[in-house]
């Protein structure tokens, strides 16, 4: 299933209690992302479907990722720069704490790893390293 993601699904507001951000207006809504649910290890998970979109074709029903697989997918493509501030400035919410880090560890085969154990080090300090040290 083809899904708008990455920075622009953050500027969209979705069902979860998340802040997402804030900079609408400031995206080119032209060269919207999109990912492709078939190539993810997380499936369709997380992509809410036949939403309105008002920044692109309004007479269209799009799959949008929610915040939190928004986030994902910046981080499965190590685009850690967009990602960046996701704990406090996307989710603002502890209570997807664990479904976030249950999600990233399905990354653990991904080669870029070590960087996105650094980068949920940084994000989310101690709760990720005890996380981690259960699994």
């Amino acid at each position: 299933m083809r899904y708008i993601t990455g920075i622009h699904a953050l500027n969209l507001n979705c069902s979860l209690e998340t802040c997402g951000d804030w900079h609408q207006l400031a995206l080119a809504w032209k060269n919207v992302t999109f990912g492709e649910s078939e190539d993810s290890v997380f499936g369709d998970w997380g992509v809410e479907r036949d939403r309105d979109v008002p920044f692109i074709d309004e007479n269209q029903k799009w799959n949008v990722a929610n915040h939190i697989r928004a986030a994902l997918d910046l981080i499965d493509r190590g685009d850690f720069a967009n990602a960046g501030g996701m704990n406090k400035d996307f989710i603002c919410n502890d209570k997807y704490d664990t479904v976030i880090f249950d999600k990233v560890a399905l990354l653990r085969s991904n080669s870029n790893w070590a960087k996105i154990d650094k980068f949920m080090e940084k994000e989310y300090r101690m709760k990720w390293i005890r996380y981690k040290n259960l699994q």
